[in-house]
């Protein structure tokens, strides 16, 4: 029995990465601008559930649910708006307490 040995071609890398373009592609927000679009979205949930429930009073809404839904979206937002302003404040008093 003859044993043939495997004809293998060599083999070249071809791929670039596009690491670097989605990189440049992206513009890098800063925190406030994160912060700026946290408040505007829960900015929204709250019009949304203010315009859900007016809509629900002039009997508009159907699905009482939905209302509800768009209620507690807006309340848990706000919580959290609420938290993170508190843990903020809280921040800047300690690092002002601090002695340089």
């Amino acid at each position: 029995m003859e044993i043939n040995k495997l004809q293998m071609t060599p083999v070249t890398l071809h791929a670039q990465s596009h690491i670097e373009e989605q990189e440049e592609a992206q513009p890098v927000k800063t925190f406030g601008e994160f912060l700026v679009d946290a408040l505007k979205a829960t900015n929204e949930l709250q019009l949304h559930s203010d315009a859900m429930n007016a809509a629900l009073a002039a009997g508009r809404v159907e699905d009482i649910s939905q209302v509800m839904i768009a209620s507690q979206k807006a309340e848990i937002a706000l919580q959290l708006t609420l938290q993170l302003r508190n843990r903020a404040t809280a921040a800047y008093q300690e690092i002002m307490r601090m002695q340089v």
